[in-house]
């Protein structure tokens, strides 16, 4: 079994809806379970400025699932979500970004992990930290590199 922790974000289409819908298409999944979510989160997009606000959040759970399956998994739920990739950083229905597999480092064509932007992101890490905030990465607590970034226009809202 592995312990898996996954980003959830959308901007369109009721984005709060999107994420309550992939956490039931995770939590419906034969090969997931203990499945926590953190808070969830509004923050400015990533890269161009003229598209709605995100609402994010991380999963975290335990699978059997291997890391390719898994990201067959989770594009899949993308896909059922009306995931279109038209532009790099553009609006999305939903984004499942796999952020940590076990302690694993995996560098394949599709799959890069722990995610490559992850510790720069504070719509990533401030949800991470509601759920370990003492998981080290990089020798570091995630509370610690948290601290080292600005996370003033993340709004937490209710789920």
């Amino acid at each position: 079994m592995h312990n898996v922790y996954i980003g959830l974000g959308s901007n369109l289409d009721q984005p709060k809806k999107q994420l309550d819908s992939a956490i039931a298409h995770l939590n419906s999944q034969s090969g997931i379970h203990e499945l926590q979510i953190s808070r969830f989160y509004q923050s400015k997009p990533v890269g161009p400025q003229d598209q709605p606000d995100f609402v994010n959040a991380v999963a975290f759970f335990i699978t059997e699932l291997e890391p390719l399956a898994l990201l067959d998994v989770l594009q899949n739920i993308e896909n059922i979500h009306d995931r279109v990739r038209l532009q790099h950083w553009g609006p999305r229905t939903l984004d499942l970004d796999l952020l940590l597999y076990d302690n694993k480092s995996i560098q394949i064509p599709r799959l890069t992990v722990p995610h490559p932007f992850m510790l720069e992101r504070g719509f990533v890490l401030k949800p991470l930290a509601d759920l370990a905030p003492n998981l080290i990465l990089n020798s570091k607590t995630i509370t610690e590199h948290l601290n080292k970034i600005d996370i003033s226009d993340l709004i937490p809202i209710p789920k």
